[in-house]
This record gives C-alpha cells, structure tokens and sequence, in this order.
C-alpha cells in the first residue's frame, strides 16, 4: 500500500463546506438591501402617501386626542355630531399626530416607507429566508410586495404587517410541533386591536389553527393516519388560554366590548360592499390580480403534491382565497399564507435549530449587515423628502382638492358644505371650519344616512339627502356626474352657480 505524499493535497474534515458563490454575504447583502428598501425609495420619489384619501380623518383624530386627553365617541368633524362613534384605529391616530408634530407633511411618506420596509421584512422571513431558502424566499417576497399594492398611510397597513407575524408564529409552531410560539399571540393582539379592526381576521385564523390541530388529534387517535408526520401538541386546557387571553386582550381597549359590532359596520358594511370599489370582486384588470393568482395557484399545487395534507394550511389558503377574491382590498389575507404554505413545501419539515451552528452565524452576520444599510436608506429617502410644507401641498394637489378648499376658505363661502364621499377625510383635516357631509366612516352615519347620501350623488333623488338640501356650499369632483349635472342642466343652473372650477374639483353655490 502507497501512502500520497503530496503536500498540496490537503483534506479538513471538519471544516464545513465552501458555500457557492450565490450564497454568500457579498451577494446576499445587496440583494436584501434591494429587496427590503426598493418600495420605500419609490415612496420617497412619488410621494404617493400625500394623496391618501384616508390618512385625513386619522391625522384630525389622532390631534383631537392629544388635546383632549380622550377618546372619541360621537361623529366629530361631521353633520352629525351626535351620533354614535367608535375609533377603531384611536393609537394609530394618535402615533400619526406625533409624527406629524415632528415632521410635518413629511410623516405621512415616512410613514409609509416604514411600513413598506415592515412589509418586506415580514414577508421574507414568512418565506423561511432565515432557513437558508435565500433565494425562493427573495422570489417570493418580491411577487407578495408586487401583489399587495396600492398601500396607504393607514392602519390596514399595520394589519398586513401584524398578520405576517401572527403566521409567522402559527407555522413555526405548525412545523415544529411545538406550542411556546403561541405564547406571544396574546400580546400581538393587545397591540393589534388598538391599531385596527381587522385584528379580527387574525383571532378567525387563530381560532382556525386551533381547531385544526384538535381535529387532527382525535383523528390520529380513532386510528386513522391523517399525516404522516403527525406529532400531537393537542392539550385542552393551553389551547383554550391561549386563545381566551387573545379574544381578552382585544378587549383591552378603551371601547372594551363595544368595539368589535361598532367597529365592524366600518369596515363590513353593506353600502361599503355597493359603493366602495375595493371591496367589490376582483376583477382581474391589474397586473397585481394576476401575480396573486399565481401565487395561489402555486400554493394550491404545493399542497396538493404533499403526502401529509394539513387540515390548517388546506383551512387557511381556501379561506384566504376566497375573502380575497371577494374583496379587493384584502387581496393580502390570500396573498401572504400563500408565500407560507409555499415555502414551507419546499423546505421540508425541518427547524432552525438544526442548522449548523457556520449556518446560523452566517445568516445573523447577513441580518446584521443588512439592517444598518437599510436604516440609512430609510433615513436618507427621508430626508431628501422636501420639508417646505407648500411643495408637498402641491403633489397633494395633483388629486385632493386643495385649492377648491383654499378658495372656499379665502372667500368665506357659508356653510353647510356638501362633499364627495372620498374627500371627506382629507376635509375634516385641512378645511376643519367646515363638519363634512360625508366620509368613509359609514359606522358613524348609519345604513339609511348613506343610502340617502348615495342616492344624492347617483342622481336619483336630489332631495333625499337632507345634507344636500340643507347644503349652501358644495364641493365635488369635476368628474362627477352630479357636479355636470349642477352645472350644466338648465333646470338645476338656475339654483346653483359655479363659483370655482379646476382639473380637479368644482364649488358651487346654492342660489336663494
């Protein structure tokens, strides 16, 4: 026997291997600092935030709390100020107001920007990025930023981002069969129900998850080999406190109890499905409908080719898909479990503690060199955003109508004032003098006043909104059809004249 004496041949056998040139830091760190800060950038050139529709009333409320040192309750900033309100949304109405003290106009794209920075993050590690599954999980959070688009500086946006993390937990403990991620439910709940009220869609998923699980339990135990894989967490007596201390801690609001049915005919009302866009049907005209499609497609096939079909991921995709489809504006309840289930088909059923230790000390030192550049990035986006309070009035002008309400307030028009439902929340902000006639908070004016209200502006009875009637000034979109129709009709210009007109909007007058 021959012995190879060659120095140059050289065998460590207990060094771990030598990771591909597409895997290592000096690739991955850009690419995630891309991945991560690209929306934001957008934001910080666009300036999309400023032209919110929504973001008004909040930044109103959020002010009215910090002087008042409350809570709303009834329909402030509007024709009915004794009616019934509740805020969902009151901490992050207050959170904007402080940023908007500190950075003016600003906040609002800053905002944003953190939100969408919040969004990617969720959505990589939702892809199980810090398994190793780099790159499907780049692929995937890049398709979920493109699907889940036309985001605000508003409280549906922390949902997204609270959702994320809430699946984030329920796979974890899903794949590891373990229940200490449930733990930290309750107090992602605490803080979701003071922000939004869709913290509901998230205690359904919970409850789902929980049910799921207990009936794969007693299935496993009548015999019957439902997963291959199955390891029972089933304990009675957990899964009733974990999900008890979650419904308690939604209550820990200062509406208690009386949130939840207020609340929901906000955000699920039947004049909101009639006349709202987003919550009509998806319709597949946008290039985003078809990148959600294909993600549930793909997940739908990921589950399929499964040997062990979970009864929570089959549970919580076909739920996702069909809210999603039905309403727009919740393409993101489809659009992240999706990613998840995905995710989790490719890599197998392993869990992070069994990387090697050179793995996880990779991935910690690629998180940590990631997250100081993309700070900078935020900061500097920040920063180059104009602070002139002016040049960012000016893109808001490009689709609100500021200087309609600069008019009405220049001339002192009387009042009341009757305005389009999409700009009563930008007018309860900027043009406080005036309690609006309508805006989305259709809690707070109730089935039979919005009806009234639509019917007004579709044209189909002038006289049953008693805010038209009663209405001296109005505000409307140049656009729409009542505007021409005041302006134009011979039958109704002799009891209306126009006294300001742009690209944007129209004020007429009511002639005595």
């Amino acid at each position: 026997m021959t012995m190879s004496t060659n120095p140059e041949v050289k065998e460590d056998v207990g060094a771990p291997p030598r990771s591909a040139w597409y895997n290592t830091p000096a690739l991955q760190i850009p690419i995630l600092i891309l991945l991560f800060t690209v929306a934001a950038a957008y934001e910080s050139v666009h300036l999309s935030a400023l032209t919110s529709v929504d973001v008004g009333v909040h930044l109103r409320t959020g002010y009215w709390i910090l002087q008042n040192h409350a809570i709303p309750r009834q329909g402030l900033f509007s024709q009915y100020p004794g009616s019934t309100w509740i805020a969902s949304s009151w901490a992050y109405a207050a959170l904007l107001a402080v940023a908007h003290k500190l950075m003016g106009l600003r906040a609002l794209p800053v905002l944003l920007m953190v939100m969408e920075v919040g969004i990617a993050i969720v959505t990589f590690l939702l892809a199980r990025g810090w398994r190793g599954n780099f790159w499907l999980a780049v692929l995937l959070s890049a398709a979920s930023q493109c699907a889940i688009t036309d985001l605000q500086p508003a409280p549906l946006t922390c949902s997204i981002v609270f959702y994320g993390i809430e699946l984030i937990l329920l796979f974890r403990s899903h794949r590891t069969r373990s229940t200490k991620p449930l733990f930290w439910l309750p107090c992602l709940f605490l803080l979701w129900a003071n922000l939004h009220i869709q913290f509901l869609n998230g205690l359904c998923v919970l409850a789902l998850f929980l049910l799921a699980e207990t009936v794969e339990h007693f299935i496993h135990r009548s015999g019957h080999l439902w997963r291959e894989d199955y390891t029972p967490i089933y304990s009675p007596g957990l899964f009733g406190a974990i999900l008890g201390l979650s419904v308690f801690a939604t209550v820990l609001t200062p509406y208690s109890v009386h949130l939840i049915p207020e609340a929901l005919s906000d955000a699920y009302s039947k004049i909101a499905f009639q006349y709202h866009a987003e919550m009509h049907p998806m319709n597949f005209r946008r290039p985003q409908d078809f990148m959600l499609l294909l993600l549930l497609m793909t997940a739908f096939f990921a589950l399929g080719r499964q040997r062990s079909l979970s009864l929570f991921k089959l549970g919580l995709i076909t739920i996702g898909t069909l809210i999603a489809l039905r309403i727009t504006r919740d393409g993101w309840f489809a659009v992240l479990p999706a990613i998840a289930v995905i995710a989790d088909a490719v890599d197998g059923e392993e869990s992070s503690s069994q990387l090697p230790e050179g793995e996880r000390y990779r991935i910690r030192s690629v998180a940590l060199a990631v997250g100081v550049p993309v700070l900078a990035v935020l900061v500097i986006a920040g920063i180059r955003i104009p602070a002139t309070g002016n040049v960012l009035m000016d893109r808001a002008a490009t689709r609100l109508p500021v200087k309609a309400c600069d008019f009405i307030r220049d001339n002192h028009l009387p009042g009341p004032l009757f305005n389009s439902e999409d700009w009563g929340g930008f007018l309860t902000w900027y043009l406080p003098e005036y309690p609006v006639a309508m805006d989305r908070r259709l809690g707070l004016y109730g089935e039979e006043a919005s009806e009234e209200y639509f019917e007004t502006t579709d044209g189909r009875n002038l006289q049953a909104a008693p805010t038209f009637t009663g209405a001296r000034t109005i505000l409307l979109p140049k656009s729409a059809g009542l505007a021409r129709a005041l302006s134009t009709f011979p039958g109704l210009t002799a009891h209306y004249r126009v006294l300001y007109n742009d690209d944007i909007a129209m004020v007429l007058e009511r002639q005595e």
